[in-house]
């Protein structure tokens, strides 16, 4: 599997292409805007897109997903249903963050932990990742140890609770029972910021470090 992160909205959000070296089929998770400079990266890979992964209803990963769904006629999978009233609210979310007007969508398929997805010849397994909002997944790419994981986790942080339905113990509980069981050498890709590994943000990230966490 091979992918590109590309930063999109000025949340600079990490919109990620990734795409099967097979059969270069490719899927785009989080397009959350500026959708030429994704449809660029499609076209200087020369992939072929065949569906949009979305891991959670906020704005800044989803904004450009019915656009691009309809201009490609592209299937949509995810989130888990939990974050339907998120994609509900796209076009008052757009109007409260001053982005470029968001169309609702209902996705082809709502995700659930343990399902799995394809793109090309690769599958992909979903883990069910609530706290930051409740119905957040995330992607995990077994064979090349790569997860794709929102706003879960990034670098030396973790994601906010603050908003309606969020909720910090459960965000932690996601981190240390998702997240963490799949390994420690696991390379992650979040939803803002630089890329890091598990390992690195069990030893020093300040709110999920298992020293600062022992029962």
């Amino acid at each position: 599997m091979k992918f590109q992160v590309i930063p999109v909205t000025p949340y600079q959000q990490n919109c990620t292409l990734m795409w099967c070296e097979e059969t270069k089929k490719a899927a785009v998770v989080d397009p959350g805007g500026d959708l030429d400079r994704i449809e660029q990266a499609v076209s200087q890979h020369g992939v072929e897109l065949e569906k949009i992964l979305v891991t959670h209803g906020h704005l800044d990963h989803v904004g450009g997903v019915a656009a691009l769904a309809k201009k490609l006629n592209l299937p949509i999978e995810g989130p888990h249903k939990d974050d339907k009233f998120w994609i509900d609210m796209l076009p008052e979310q757009s109007q409260m963050m001053g982005f470029p007007p968001a169309e609702v969508f209902e996705p082809n398929r709502w995700l659930e932990g343990g399902d799995e997805i394809t793109v090309g010849n690769e599958t992909i397994e979903v883990r069910f990742c609530p706290g930051h909002t409740p119905g957040h997944v995330i992607l995990f790419h077994r064979p090349s140890q790569l997860a794709i994981v929102g706003d879960v986790l990034f670098q030396g942080s973790i994601g906010r609770t603050d908003f309606p339905r969020g909720d910090y113990d459960t965000l932690i509980d996601s981190i240390r029972t998702q997240l963490w069981p799949l390994g420690d050498e696991v390379q992650f890709i979040p939803g803002h910021g630089p890329m890091s590994t598990f390992g690195h943000e069990r030893k020093t990230n300040p709110f999920v470090a298992d020293k600062n966490l022992k029962q």
